[in-house]
């Protein structure tokens, strides 16, 4: 709640090892050596001005069965807590006991104008996904959103609600009743504080925890310029995999999927069988077994080496550890999963089998 502190801001305090408690104790020489010339920032936790919003949130938590959950908590998800995903908040509040590190996660966006075609294909994901226990995220919106967490309701499979406000109202307000049904095997879960007046900027804003959550986003419907845009450009960044369902060249809100697929921006998406090839998911259920004595090249080895002596890494971590490109990075993890070397676990974590 400090004002003008961002996410970023707020997990490079934390990379420093400042403890909150500890940050509240300094003067205002050793805030000066962290803040600079950031007087806002200086003076509110000073003053300790935000102390009273931060009390009458806790309160609100406990009447409401919210549970604020910080980024070193276990339950906090931990796919938010990768390299890549620096701007994630590292305090989100959870409505509903659903798990945030699933084992497998799926995010379901589009348009707000869904048409049937649209609604009838989430549909349809949502039930082959369902064969493999993924948890279906969404940001609870018109139109695809709604019909993704609808059917993940109707399947009885957990769903997340990524929100653009505070836990205390709902929009939109005609979800209300889908979004009590789905607190009964889901979540709803907003970086927002209670009573914080809506703005326009926080649902794109949310987008980056929906693609965050998430070991892979399928765009079903966007027009051109579409919302569901943002969360593929954001998933994209942080290294998910991005699916979009193709449509007719004559339908507006196929358009936004289309260019996506012909720009290389997403993988194209028929059936379950195109993710769960890419997730490497089917090839856990064919029970691929480790082979006792690997031939590597000199170009895997120290790979497999690192990420066996890290006991798993990301891309970004074996990025930052090795002295070379990211393309030949990941080149060599292909050869190495293809070997049965390693295994690409959700959150893109690389494991030696």
């Amino acid at each position: 709640m400090i004002p003008r502190l961002g996410c970023r801001s707020q997990r490079q305090l934390l990379s420093m090892s400042i403890k909150p408690e500890e940050l509240f104790k300094m003067d205002k020489a050793a805030l000066q050596e962290i803040f600079g010339t950031h007087k806002s920032i200086i003076n509110a936790i000073l003053e300790k001005t935000m102390m009273e919003e931060a009390e009458k949130e806790t309160e609100f938590c406990l009447r409401n069965n919210i549970t604020p959950l910080f980024c070193t908590d276990k339950d906090y998800p931990q796919r938010m807590n990768q390299p890549g995903c620096a701007d994630t908040p590292v305090l989100i509040y959870r409505q509903g006991s659903c798990d945030l590190n699933p084992k497998k996660s799926v995010a379901i966006v589009g348009t707000r104008h869904a048409t049937e075609y649209g609604k009838t294909t989430t549909q349809h994901i949502v039930e082959e996904l369902s064969s493999e226990g993924a948890t279906i995220i969404s940001g609870l919106a018109y139109g695809i959103d709604t019909a993704s967490h609808k059917a993940a309701v109707e399947m009885q499979l957990p769903t997340i609600g990524v929100l653009g406000h505070g836990l205390d109202q709902l929009y939109p307000p005609q979800n209300q009743e889908l979004a009590r049904a789905m607190l009964a095997n889901g979540a709803l879960v907003t970086e927002y504080p209670s009573f914080t007046n809506i703005h326009p900027s926080f649902f794109p804003a949310r987008n980056r925890i929906i693609a965050a959550l998430s070991d892979a986003v399928i765009v079903v419907e966007a027009s051109e310029q579409g919302g569901a845009l943002i969360t593929a450009g954001i998933a994209e960044s942080y290294h998910r995999d991005v699916f979009a369902v193709p449509g007719r060249l004559s339908d507006t809100y196929s358009q936004g999927c289309n260019n996506l697929i012909a720009n290389n921006k997403a993988l194209l998406y028929r059936n379950s069988n195109d993710l769960t090839y890419i997730m490497g998911w089917n090839r856990h259920k064919k029970g691929i077994q480790t082979k006792l004595f690997l031939s590597l090249s000199k170009e895997e080895q120290p790979i497999y080496d690192i990420i066996k002596e890290n006991d798993g890494l990301t891309m970004d971590e074996l990025v930052a550890k090795m002295d070379t490109s990211i393309h030949k990075i990941a080149a060599t993890l292909l050869s190495l999963e293809l070997q049965g070397a390693i295994t690409c676990l959700p959150g893109k974590i690389y494991k030696v089998l």
